[in-house]
């Protein structure tokens, strides 16, 4: 890969992959990496971000970078705690805030004529995340900006290119944030903005060209954005060598199966349709723990696509949709101290057993970089559009062990709340949507009669890569009829309920 590159050090912060985003939307390739395990090829980073952190530096537990090789050699932007590490450990003072400096505030200074700060003007909203603040800066350190609660918001090491600030830029409520990152990156780093979604297809169909050579490979498909785009990148590099299985793991929405083959029809890919529904079910009975569902799942889709496999004469990969929050939210932040959130069926490698290599051409990129790249080979923007959907389907939004019949009655459920949610014209200012099955009865009138039927709970959200998430302000007459069509028409359902939860810290699914 020829192009200049970011080196983000991860402290453990649940926006550190946020960064990693902001700067790409930049046009920049960034890459994130432990704070204790920095790469050995540093040279080859023209930048470095450090991220902020749970910890504390003044704590027992604060974490230490070696930044021998960095600090003064190359431009160095640190923020929250890699400010307040760098004040801390260099003369300065890092104390506690007499009020958590949480939420959004506003720059009331700004040193004029900074690079820095170019084009931001004074009272532009930043948004504060820290319980310790920055006392006095480190030796050498000038002053750079301040809020009202602030004084040392951001500053400077004079003499190298060493910038610190004690907000974060990543966020959406840090309105200038991204045009500061480019001041530190283009403007003082010198960095080109010439990672683009068509120099992605480019490199990435060369490297699977070089990985894969004349070998066969097999793909699960899923109809989703993720493995669609991934299969197209394959059959771009491989053509007639890459085998697309669909599985149906009877934990699909209504009446997907068929309609996920059909759409695959005219794409030019030779895709395969398996239904091992029954096989699933039979291994997820009388399973109730969200995790070892997840394995369980993921165990049988090994066992299927192990089975597939052997049907291909000579295939030596199996190719993923993996994406990178699949990633990081299952290895901890690339094995950072960050906490590990949950895992996912298609993370952590294949068993023994198994001869297949493992190819994933997405694994580096975010969602919202996912529908670029697919838009840039042609993909239908309907496609591109869809709702991600997890991969192990229902069987995540099913609380509790799964049946056939409970399999039955989300799958109604999910297709009055979805076609309803098209038919309202709301589809696209989802970015999620889906409808869980809990492990509640409640009682009921329908009729004369009482009833003690199963509750549901509708979920929507708006978001850009599945990091953080906010509930959708859905109507409330669009959720009045949603309501009443699921009891009226769902045989097992007698009350339905909306989730406002946001992430964090809920997820987007509830298991």
């Amino acid at each position: 890969m020829q192009h200049d590159k970011v080196l983000i050090l991860d402290f453990g912060s649940q926006y550190t992959q946020l960064i990693a985003r902001r700067v790409r939307e930049l046009n920049i390739y960034s890459e994130i990496h432990p704070f204790n395990k920095i790469p050995s090829n540093i040279e080859e980073y023209k930048a470095v971000i450090l991220s902020g952190s749970p910890f504390s530096v003044r704590g027992d537990q604060a974490l230490h970078p070696d930044l021998s090789q960095i600090r003064g050699k190359k431009p160095m932007l640190a923020v929250c705690y890699g400010a307040q590490y760098l004040a801390h450990f260099s003369g300065g003072e890092v104390a506690p805030s007499n009020t958590r400096e949480y939420g959004r505030a506003n720059l009331s200074f700004i040193q004029k004529g900074e690079p820095f700060f170019a084009y931001i003007k004074k009272g532009s909203q930043v948004w504060m995340s820290h319980s310790d603040t920055i006392k006095h800066l480190p030796k050498n350190g000038i002053l750079l900006a301040s809020t009202h609660d602030v004084e040392n918001a951001a500053y400077k090491i004079e003499g190298e290119p060493t910038y610190a600030i004690q907000f974060h830029p990543e966020v959406y409520h840090s309105t200038d944030g991204k045009q500061l990152l480019e001041n530190f990156l283009v403007g003082i780093a010198g960095l080109l903005q010439d990672w683009t979604p068509d120099s992605f297809v480019e490199e990435t169909v060369d490297a699977i060209k070089e990985k894969v050579g004349n070998d066969k490979v097999v793909l699960g498909l899923s109809g989703g954005v993720d493995s669609t785009v991934a299969a197209v990148l394959l059959n771009k590099a491989i053509g007639k060598n890459l085998y697309c299985i669909f599985v149906n793991n009877g934990l699909l929405r209504k009446n997907e199966f068929q309609n996920v083959l059909n759409q695959y029809e005219g794409m030019g890919l030779n895709v395969k349709g398996v239904d091992a529904s029954k096989r699933f079910l039979d291994a997820l009975a009388g399973i109730e723990d969200p995790e070892l569902k997840r394995k369980a799942i993921g165990n049988a889709f090994i066992e299927v696509f192990d089975d597939e496999a052997h049907k291909i004469e000579d295939v030596k990969w199996l190719a993923q949709g993996t994406i990178y929050p699949d990633v990081i939210e299952s290895v901890s932040a690339t094995g950072g101290p960050s906490a590990t959130i949950k895992s996912h069926h298609n993370v952590g490698g294949l068993p023994d057993f198994m001869k297949l290599k493992i190819v994933e051409p997405l694994r580096a990129i975010f969602k919202d970089e996912v529908r670029r790249v697919g838009a840039t080979l042609g993909i239908d923007p309907e496609l591109l559009g869809r709702h991600p959907f997890p991969g192990p389907g229902l069987g995540i939004r099913i609380l509790g062990d799964i049946t056939a019949e409970k399999v039955r009655i989300l799958q109604e459920v999910d297709a009055i709340f979805i076609n309803g949610l098209k038919e309202w014209g709301l589809y696209d200012k989802v970015w999620q949507a889906g409808a869980m099955l809990l492990p509640v009865n409640s009682v009921g009138v329908m009729g004369d009669e009482r009833t003690y039927e199963k509750c549901v709970a509708l979920r929507a959200v708006e978001s850009t890569d599945g990091m953080t998430a906010d509930w959708v302000n859905l109507p409330y007459e669009f959720l009045q009829k949603t309501s009443n069509d699921i009891i009226n028409k769902v045989k097992g359902v007698n009350r339905v309920v909306y989730d406002i939860s946001s992430k964090p810290p809920a997820t987007i699914e509830w298991e």
